[in-house]
């Protein structure tokens, strides 16, 4: 970056995406990890973006955007979903949206206490699953990833290898104990993941780009 005339916007924009990282981690509430979410997100397209002046910049930054969005759909239909069982959650003594409580609730559940039906948790552990997939590029959710190579190399490395990619198994893992009762919606986290790192690596056996092959490595190393 240096002599770059933008550096402090580069800076301002990861400072921003750190933040809303650092906000994402700390989250005990679900739809305050939701907002933090969707911000990781945002910063994520300005930073791809960062040299919007080339058309091939914009254009990673806008399928990043926009792929990512497609996962974070089934995210927030699973927060709706909490939302309209807010009162089930109180007569137990739960807040719906306080993480801890929701794997209260999930448990219960396992244990026949029907605060979220069978059914039900196994949807919305799919819908948390699409959010997570589409920021750690898991299939069909992977395309953005090659391309995200446009930002700086930095950005690259930070959100490819450490941050952005990694919040999806953070997600994961944050609601681990909604997954682990539901068999079906374990089932397919543990085909997509399979798939995906099978399909990743046989990507990169084709790839002569050192660059991209590196931003396809995240999608299939997670699953380990």
């Amino acid at each position: 970056m240096k002599g770059d005339p933008s550096f402090s916007r580069y800076y301002a924009y990861m400072s921003l995406f750190t933040a809303a990282m650092l906000g994402l981690v700390m989250s005990s509430n679900i739809i305050q990890l939701y907002m933090f979410w969707e911000l990781v997100g945002v910063s994520s397209y300005l930073l791809i973006g960062f040299w919007h002046e080339r058309p091939s910049a914009a254009a990673a930054a806008k399928k990043a955007f926009i792929i990512t969005r497609i996962g974070d759909v089934g995210f927030l239909i699973a927060i709706l979903y909490l939302f309209t069982q807010a009162e089930t959650f109180s007569a137990a003594g739960l807040n719906a949206f306080h993480i801890p409580d929701i794997w209260m609730a999930a448990q219960a559940e396992a244990a026949a206490g029907a605060i979220i039906g069978g059914t039900a948790l196994t949807w919305l552990a799919l819908g948390i699953f699409a959010g997570a997939a589409g920021k750690s590029g898991q299939f069909p959710l992977h395309t953005w990833l090659p391309d995200a190579m446009e930002g700086p190399t930095p950005v690259s490395a930070l959100i490819h290898a450490a941050t952005m990619v990694a919040a999806g198994v953070f997600l994961v893992a944050r609601f681990f104990p909604v997954f682990e009762h539901s068999i079906d919606a374990m089932t397919v986290v543990a085909l997509v993941g399979a798939f995906t790192a099978v399909f990743a690596a046989s990507m990169g056996l084709v790839m002569n780009d050192i660059k991209r092959l590196w931003h396809i490595r995240p999608s299939a190393s997670w699953v380990i």
